[in-house]
């Protein structure tokens, strides 16, 4: 691992007043005291790599990130167990899908090493932000721009990594969500950075979700950008649904769709418990006839943010359908999600090789 300046905060946070923010912290609204910063130039390499205050970037007008949207993130958690052992799941993966988006935005790659000792350095000097209740977790927000100063098209020469770390509980609140099918605009095409996790692909998808939105839905299903037929992914999230036989189904991944490690995880987790989960192209008429007819029974969103959220009502201009009563979880989700959340603290037994254990 790679050594680490550490600059701890002269201000930090009481424990009376962190106790009170991890009482119901809000997704994404409250952060820890401290980030990572680590800087890279071409001909240096990585460099200046530090634990410092949580404060504003200082950056020029001219940084390329502004002009050019070369910029990636990643998104992961940290749990505190039942046992007060913190964990990490599949660090590697985000590591290597970090590695993955900076390729494909023509930016540098940080090494797996820095990237996971980035994580637990600034867990060891921040680890008592890291909740306890079991429904709460750490939700680490790697990120990186361009930062030189240029104006012109071409691949940047400096880049800036930022680690933030921000104690959540829920991504949405409890019971099913409706979503919205978006048959006016697409997500990403093959070819494109769909597979890639940069901010363009989510500032595309706010329009369609403000149309969700007023359409009385929290979420908005995109179809693919080629015959606006076939289900690819939701705004934030990988999609999965639930034949009557009990078996799980998901759009395969295309070039498109985010390689969604929580997806992932679903898919193996699932064969290793029996159930029969398959990748295969899933139009969206037959979705709706097949909710209407008892075919499909349940419908989930999953992602590191929201892991499992059961789907209640697909809605689109013609229609709508529900998924069971509408309103609960049906248990093949129910089941999926408790297997994970319990392999994530530590619960369950590892036999993947997942958890990573961080030392303090």
């Amino acid at each position: 691992m790679a050594d680490f300046c550490i600059e701890k905060t002269s201000t930090p946070t009481s424990p009376e007043r962190r106790a009170e923010l991890l009482k119901d912290p809000k997704f994404g609204r409250v952060f820890t005291d401290h980030m990572v910063v680590i800087r890279y130039k071409e001909g240096q390499g990585w460099h200046d790599a530090k634990v410092t205050p949580r404060r504003p970037l200082e950056i020029d007008p001219a940084s390329t990130v502004l002009h050019y949207g070369q910029e990636i993130f990643e998104g992961m958690k940290a749990y505190r167990g039942s046992d007060g052992e913190i964990r990490l799941f599949r660090p590697e993966a985000n590591a290597e899908r970090f590695a993955t988006s900076a390729r494909r935005l023509a930016m540098a790659e940080l090494p797996e090493d820095l990237f996971l000792g980035a994580i637990e350095a600034l867990l060891k000097v921040d680890h008592d932000w890291i909740p306890t209740n079991r429904d709460q977790s750490l939700y680490l927000r790697p990120l990186m721009i361009s930062n030189e100063v240029f104006l012109g098209v071409k691949r940047a020469d400096e880049y800036l990594f930022v680690l933030l770390a921000s104690p959540v509980g829920a991504y949405f609140s409890a019971g099913c969500v409706p979503v919205w099918v978006s048959e006016n605009y697409t997500r990403a095409a093959i070819g494109g950075t769909g597979e890639a996790k940069c901010g363009g692909n989510y500032a595309s998808s706010l329009v369609p979700q403000q149309e969700a939105a007023s359409k009385g839905c929290s979420q908005v299903l995109f179809l693919d950008a080629r015959e606006r037929r076939y289900i690819d992914e939701m705004g934030g999230m990988n999609v999965m649904f639930v034949r009557k036989d009990g078996s799980v189904v998901t759009p395969p991944l295309n070039g498109a769709i985010l390689r969604g490690i929580t997806r992932d995880s679903l898919l193996k987790l699932g064969r290793s418990m029996g159930i029969t989960m398959s990748e295969e192209p899933i139009a969206i008429d037959d979705v709706f006839a097949g909710a209407a007819s008892g075919e499909f029974v349940e419908a989930f969103a999953c992602g590191t943010a929201a892991v499992v959220s059961p789907i209640g009502i697909l809605r689109r201009e013609s229609g709508e359908v529900r998924f069971g009563d509408g309103e609960n979880a049906g248990p093949v989700a129910l089941r999926l999600k408790e297997a994970l959340t319990s392999l994530q603290r530590g619960e369950a037994e590892d036999s993947f090789g997942w958890v990573r254990r961080v030392s303090l």
